[in-house]
């Protein structure tokens, strides 16, 4: 058995573009052999395309919980390490603690999302990877793989939906 072909439609405009991913899904492509390259940010539903799936939150709340972590270590560990008391005041005070905390957590949640960021985008990329040079200039890309058998209808139905073009494509080392 062959293998599946990618394929790239380039579309001009956002209506084409979702009829022709509905045209996709029509001859039996999954949404994982689906890809839409754009250069504005598009919204999933828009495409009808499913939402996308990221463990930022995730990574960010790992983060967040060290953080705060941290955070009560400094200010309620380092005094049963070392106590020093001060005039009859309290070795464990509550503003500061309230203070710190969260701004310990705030640090740990913004720097672990910013980690998961280039984790998810998978940044930087030594892989080849598919683009076309016109989605710079507004127009909307979609690659989709295909068995060989379906690569003539896809074209047809796709060039009928609104594609401007339809071709095979590789990737390339960008």
């Amino acid at each position: 058995m062959s293998e599946n072909l990618t394929l790239l439609a380039l579309f001009s405009d956002v209506e084409p573009a979702s009829r022709g991913i509905e045209t996709l899904h029509e001859l039996g492509l999954e949404d994982k052999d689906i890809n839409v390259l754009s250069g504005i940010p598009l919204k999933n539903t828009i495409l009808g395309r499913p939402a996308a799936k990221t463990n930022v939150p995730r990574i960010g709340m790992l983060g967040a919980l060290l953080g705060l972590g941290l955070g009560l270590f400094f200010i309620q560990g380092i005094p049963l390490i070392y106590p020093l008391y001060v005039g009859g005041q309290s070795l464990f005070p509550i503003p500061p603690t309230l203070i710190i905390s969260f701004e310990m957590a705030m640090l740990g949640l913004m720097g672990f999302s910013f980690i998961g960021v280039f984790i998810e985008s998978r940044f930087p990329s030594f892989e080849p990877e598919n683009y076309v040079p016109e989605v710079s200039d507004g127009k909307i890309a979609v690659f989709f793989s295909c068995p060989p058998d379906l690569q003539n209808k896809a074209t047809g139905l796709l060039s009928t939906a609104g594609a401007e073009v339809v071709k095979p494509v590789e990737a390339q080392q960008l």
